[in-house]
């Protein structure tokens, strides 16, 4: 006998729109699998599985494929996990746009050439063929996107500072008007959506990235009409501008992951002017080191990141890092801790991570939920130790 408020295979195939063969096959995949299944064998869906089938559906229109999409969706309709991933779902779709319209473009200048010179422009062919080769980026982007969204996302919510990490951040910037400013991996721009009031006329800012995605969500967070902003693809260990340009240099949570980090600082202080600034920021040893305990408890397998950033360039050593390209280099602390008292982005955050978390939890996932619902049900607390060093040329 049906329970209330599950639907037969043909019934929510109905639903949907699709085909009970569509159903079936993404069952037999383990890309959506059914919430209840009968001693005889039969499958019934819930309202929470057009959630996730609707986020099936809009990833495969946009050509990823079906190992992909079981990579990149969640097994939870928690109105957090459905909200970012209808914003992210957006970014893409958006993205999809201007790609096509890259595409439309080079078709028209590529078929016009053709017609006018009776010959063909096998270097127009070539970036056809560039264009269409840009699908492949579109997984990584999501994925960068949804990380961010994340770790911001757990911040917001829980931190017990309530002016927030980059109404701070930019509150220790001198920002004045007539200054040239370089952020470096500026990710979708956040610094400058949140405090965009306080930002005076007059200053050019350069944000940069190696991440074409992640430029185009800052492009389009900050306004694409606002001329105090422009925005340069590149990877910081080769900045692209003449010596002695800006006035300051921000780099957000950035150094630890170049490769060579001193060629970094090098290229910063290079393109400083003189008494420019460089503001890095960066976390200490025991930051959030209780959301590794928490996945140590429930599997002691996981490692949330391969390695230990803050041993790259942290609170404890960024000093010394820093003092042979600055003649003043002091740090400032954000005094700040989480108090999370709600499971999902608590996950969220913890399925963002670089580690081998999504290995040992998506199987499990029901379960990895229940674990971190019980912890934090009397309200979770996890340190923070982050800050931002402040260096003059």
């Amino acid at each position: 006998m049906k329970k209330k408020g599950y639907y037969s295979s043909g019934e929510f195939a109905r639903m949907a729109h699709v085909t009970l063969r569509t159903i079936r096959y993404y069952d037999k995949q383990d890309v959506l699998k059914p919430s209840c299944v009968s001693e005889a064998g039969a499958r019934f869906y819930t309202d929470e599985d057009l959630a996730r089938l609707q986020q099936i559906l809009l990833l495969k229109y946009l050509g990823f494929s079906l190992e992909d999409i079981r990579e990149m969706t969640i097994d939870d309709s928690d109105y957090h996990f459905m909200l970012n991933s209808l914003n992210l779902q957006l970014r893409l779709v958006r993205d999809k746009i201007e790609q096509m319209q890259l595409v439309e473009k080079a078709i028209e200048n590529t078929a016009s050439t053709i017609s006018e010179n009776h010959s063909i422009d096998w270097s127009k062919m070539l970036d056809l063929i560039h264009l269409t080769a840009m699908e492949k980026s579109l997984k990584n982007q999501y994925q960068n996107a949804s990380n961010i969204s994340a770790r911001i996302n757990l911040h917001k919510l829980y931190s017990e500072n309530k002016q927030g990490w980059f109404p701070w951040i930019y509150s220790q910037l001198p920002i004045e008007p007539g200054m040239k400013i370089l952020e470096i991996g500026c990710g979708d721009g956040t610094l400058w959506t949140e405090n965009l009031p306080l930002v005076p006329r007059g200053v050019e800012i350069t944000l940069s990235d190696i991440s074409e995605g992640m430029l185009r969500d800052a492009r389009r967070a900050v306004g694409t009409e606002d001329a105090r902003f422009s925005s340069l693809v590149f990877d910081c260990h080769r900045i692209p501008y003449d010596n002695n340009y800006f006035d300051l240099v921000i780099a957000n949570h950035v150094l630890f992951y170049c490769e060579d980090i001193t060629r970094t600082c090098s290229e910063v202080h290079r393109v400083l002017k003189p008494g420019g600034h460089f503001f890095c920021s960066t976390y200490g040893s025991g930051h959030m080191h209780e959301i590794n305990r928490l996945v140590q408890d429930f599997d002691t397998r996981i490692v949330l990141s391969s390695e230990n950033l803050s041993k790259k360039f942290g609170r404890e050593n960024g000093y010394d890092i820093l003092k042979p390209w600055f003649t003043k280099v002091q740090w400032k602390t954000y005094e700040d801790s989480l108090l999370v008292s709600s499971p999902e982005p608590l996950i969220s955050y913890i399925l963002s991570c670089h580690g081998n978390q999504n290995q040992y939890i998506l199987d499990r996932y029901k379960e990895f939920r229940a674990h971190v619902k019980k912890r934090t049900s009397g309200g979770f607390h996890i340190t923070k130790n982050a800050g931002i060093f402040i260096c003059e040329k």
